[in-house]
């Protein structure tokens, strides 16, 4: 007789909608009538609407402060965020001091918007933390929104996307739900990627997105998380790329945790395979981090490491571990 199952899952209320971004005014006029748009985009996203552009990487917290003053002083009751993973965080900043709901549509595969995961950045340090009040109440994806995406950001946006599968397998609340969605979301992110210039590329690799940010929603930060989010809140590396790097030599040290089915969902050649043939970005010091910064980080890093983590992790093999990223070396 097998191990009977023993977990808790919870799953988030969110309405997620694949369609067009036409159907954005109706769903925003389901939730309120003064529409907010946080967006980078030039032109009217939402006719009508107030737009609000200052939009930063990791959500500085003084830009966040802003966007809620216009949101107060625009009697706002609705926000829109119309962009990548940076929006969608701002958004969410806003969304956890004053409770409006919020309507997400992604240009790029973050999954922010599946999560009710918050974060934003003061003084070189990244805060992050869980609140329902920051859960976009809706999504809506339209796959043609990512055509103007250049290749190599959609490769590196695609790769953090598959970070939050991995994830997902060691993180503080992983269960075999979690999993489950963890490989699927592995298989169409990897499928979509190989694929990533036709419509229909693009609109898998949408699909695991949304999957992986659904597991690691329930699942939580695991180490690769808790890794990147040091390195881009103290040094401001780029999200994306930062998560693509480093996703493989974190995978590596897990080795012992990450099931086959997993590896399997990555096609041929594992993630090394994909990585060959998307062209990944591949070395830390490509995006801004120099070599002395990394005693400063494993200090930070060290301080988050998760506790359930399946392998210790020690100053000595985390400054190993970065210093292998920082120069694209084969993962040990």
């Amino acid at each position: 007789m097998g191990i009977m199952l023993s977990f808790t899952h919870e799953t988030l209320p969110q309405r997620v909608v694949f369609g067009s971004v036409d159907m954005l005014a109706a769903e925003v006029e389901r939730l309120g009538r003064r529409p907010m748009v946080i967006t980078r985009q030039s032109g009217d996203v939402l006719p009508g609407a107030v737009h609000h552009r200052e939009v930063v990487m990791h959500v500085p917290v003084d830009v966040s402060r802003r966007a809620e003053a216009a949101a107060r002083r625009e009697e706002a009751d609705v926000l829109v965020s119309v962009g990548g993973g940076s929006a969608t965080g701002l958004a969410k900043a806003v969304a956890l001091s004053t409770g409006l709901p919020i309507v997400a549509v992604p240009t790029t595969y973050a999954g922010s918007e599946a999560t009710d995961v918050w974060g934003m950045t003061e003084n070189g340090q990244k805060t992050t933390g869980t609140d329902r009040r920051v859960l976009p109440r809706t999504v809506l994806y339209d796959a043609t929104l990512t055509a103007t995406l250049p290749i190599d950001v959609s490769v590196a946006s695609g790769l953090n996307a598959i970070a939050h599968c991995v994830d997902s397998m060691w993180a503080p609340r992983a269960d075999p739900i979690n999993a489950a969605l963890a490989v699927e979301g592995t298989r169409a992110l990897s499928a979509g990627l190989r694929d990533i210039r036709t419509p229909q590329g693009r609109e898998q690799t949408l699909y695991g997105a949304h999957l992986a940010a659904v597991a690691f929603a329930s699942a939580g930060s695991g180490l690769h998380h808790k890794i990147c989010h040091v390195l881009g809140g103290m040094f401001n590396l780029p999200h994306a790329q930062t998560h693509a790097v480093v996703l493989p030599y974190v995978m590596q040290w897990n080795r012992k945790a990450v099931p086959d089915r997993l590896t399997d969902a990555f096609g041929p050649g594992g993630l090394r395979g994909l990585r060959e043939e998307i062209g990944a970005p591949t070395a830390l010091r490509d995006h801004g981090l120099r070599e002395q910064d990394i005693p400063a980080a494993v200090t930070a890093i060290l301080t988050v490491v998760p506790p359930g983590n399946p392998v210790p992790v020690t100053a000595e093999s985390l400054t190993a571990l970065l210093h292998r990223a920082w120069a694209g070396e084969e993962p040990a």
